[in-house]
Formats: structure tokens, C-alpha cells, sequence
């Protein structure tokens, strides 16, 4: 009777990939073997990156990658932003500043790693970095003002100037997105060690969370 063969290994991170659902993001699920005590969460464009310890099943498992989601949102509010949401305050724009462009549509896409925006002004479409997702919402006006001047002029001429200027934080946004884009690429250099489960990530939670404090959200949150 020959010996035994070893069992192989169990893979030190297992990978389950779920799709946006309604008001939720695509979601990345990994778990792990090196994770003992926390389940952490952070973004990675879209998508909500989730760590948990794989002894963790069933639905303890369910709860807190849920808990999560809600508290991820949270700190992200826009990436809860629907297309529709995003031409309505696109809309709301134009009558404010009185732009006199209908824009036809605007959404977050992934493709865009070298400019914040674009539009195609035969069409009225208009595109934004996914990136732009957790910053201020005057930052994000101020891009969807600067996409919008172009749907009416397509350079960036005297007559662009001037319309996208109605948007008075202009300036003051291209100053903030200067340090965001290097503060971007600082993290997502972070990210990428993040996801090969070295480093704790900016959000955690208890492998049985506490339910959320009502004192505001205050900065990282681990909890053990």
C-alpha cells in the first residue's frame, strides 16, 4: 500500500468577484488565510477591494462584508452617484452659470489615467475619471463646468475661458487635483502592495463588528 500524497496546500488568498448591483459597488472579495483578527475594505477605482479572514463563513461572513460596503460609502459618496444623478447636477450647472449647452449624458468611467474629463460635443456626452470620485463635490463641479464649457467650445480659447470661469472655484480646483493626482499616485502605489495582502488598509473592521457609532466619521477606522 503506497503512502499518502500531502494534501496540497490551501491558497494563501482565495478571489471571489461580484458585479455592481443597484447603489452598490463591484465588489472584490478576497480571503485570506494571513488575516486572523480584521476584515479591512478600500477603493481601487470602482471597486471595493474586501479582505476578510478566510475562517470567516456563512453569514458572519455576509455581515460584515455588508457592514463595510455601507461604511465604505460613507467615506465615498459619490461613487454611489447613478449616471442619472450625475447629468441631473450636470443640468443643475448649467442653469446656474447660465452655460446654454444640454449636455446629453455624464458618467465615471476607468479609462481615463491622464485627464480628469471629456466630452464629445456632437453628442453632448461627457466622461469623468473614476478617479474624481472621492473628491469634494465643488472639485467635481468645477470639472463637469470645464467639460460643459467644452460641449460650446471645443478649444481652450478665450471664449472657453470665459465660460468655464462662471464657475468661480476654478482656479482653486485645479490647485487642489494638482495635489490630489500626486496624492493618487503615492496611494495607488500603496494599493498595489495592498493588494498582494502586505499592508492593513485604511478601513477595518472587527471579524464581529460593533454597529457604527453615532458620533460622525471621524477619520480611519479600526476596531479589534
Amino acid at each position: 500500500m503506497g503512502a499518502k500524497r500531502p494534501k496540497a496546500p490551501r491558497p494563501a488568498v482565495v478571489i471571489e468577484h461580484r458585479p455592481a448591483g443597484e447603489a452598490r459597488p463591484a465588489l472584490e472579495i478576497r480571503s485570506s488565510t494571513r488575516r486572523k483578527k480584521t476584515a479591512t475594505a478600500w477603493w481601487q477605482g470602482q471597486t471595493l477591494i474586501v479582505a476578510v479572514p478566510a475562517h470567516v463563513r456563512g453569514s458572519e461572513r455576509e455581515e460584515i462584508i455588508e457592514w463595510l460596503i455601507q461604511r465604505s460609502h460613507r467615506r465615498r459618496p459619490t461613487m454611489a452617484a447613478s449616471d442619472p444623478e450625475l447629468l441631473e447636477r450636470a443640468r443643475i450647472l448649467v442653469k446656474t452659470y447660465d452655460l446654454r449647452v444640454e449636455p446629453a449624458s455624464v458618467r465615471f468611467v476607468s479609462t481615463q489615467n491622464r485627464r480628469w474629463g471629456s466630452c464629445t460635443p456632437e453628442t453632448g456626452a461627457i466622461r469623468l475619471s473614476d478617479r474624481l470620485a472621492p473628491v469634494p463635490g465643488w472639485v467635481l463641479d468645477a470639472v463637469l463646468v470645464h467639460e460643459l464649457a467644452h460641449l460650446a467650445h471645443a478649444d481652450h480659447g478665450e471664449d472657453f475661458r470665459r465660460l468655464a470661469d462662471r464657475f468661480p472655484r476654478q482656479k482653486e480646483a485645479s490647485i487642489f487635483l494638482d495635489g490630489f493626482h500626486l496624492g493618487s499616485e503615492i496611494v495607488g502605489s500603496r494599493d498595489h502592495v495592498a493588494s498582494e495582502g502586505e499592508i492593513a488598509s485604511p478601513l477595518e473592521a472587527p471579524v464581529t463588528p460593533d454597529p457604527p457609532s453615532s458620533g460622525g466619521d471621524q477619520g480611519p477606522t479600526t476596531l479589534f
